[in-house]
């Protein structure tokens, strides 16, 4: 069963999704995707200019058509963006057939991690309010996730042992 489950890394942007993602999946010596730069790759440009350029739903169906399309592979780790698990065909194609993981953090860690990023389309100009708005309603969805990982305390490499250890016990 192992060698066909995907491990899925959810949660805000800034949670680090991709760099835990890599490090499991080096570990696991299994492939790694990172959706959104998946998406880059397809249309040939960044996030930021789909959002400029077609607007945020163009990007959502994209994104859509690129995830379950990926999460038919198996033995991979992959990392989704941060509003990806809004979206219910995806969410529901990983809680039937993929281990999720929420890398939870709170949200002033989080809100001083992507408040002054010019590269997240929904960070820029937003303000700390509205970047802790966005967190709650976000974080609805994360919480269904299989397993939430509460990273506040943690150093990236316990968070990866401790992913690592759900995993094995699976």
């Amino acid at each position: 069963m192992k060698s066909k489950e995907n491990l899925v890394f959810l949660g805000m942007m800034g949670s680090g999704k991709t760099s835990i993602g890599r490090l499991v999946a080096k570990k696991l010596r299994y492939n790694f995707i990172d959706t959104d730069k998946e998406i880059e790759k397809k249309l040939n440009t960044t996030i930021k200019k789909i959002f400029e350029n077609k607007g945020e739903e163009f990007f959502r169906k994209i994104e859509e058509e690129i995830t379950l399309k990926k999460l038919k592979l198996n033995a991979t780790v992959i990392s989704l963006g941060g509003g990806t698990f809004t979206n219910s065909n995806i969410r529901k194609e990983i809680l039937k057939n993929h281990l999720s993981f929420w890398l939870n953090w709170d949200s002033k860690v989080l809100v001083n991690r992507i408040k002054n990023s010019r590269n997240r389309p929904l960070a820029i100009n937003a303000t700390d309010s509205e970047l802790i708005r966005l967190i709650k309603k976000r974080s609805r969805f994360y919480s269904k996730a299989l397993y939430e990982i509460k990273c506040d305390s943690l150093k990236k490499n316990e968070i990866v042992d401790k992913i690592l250890e759900i995993y094995e016990k699976n």
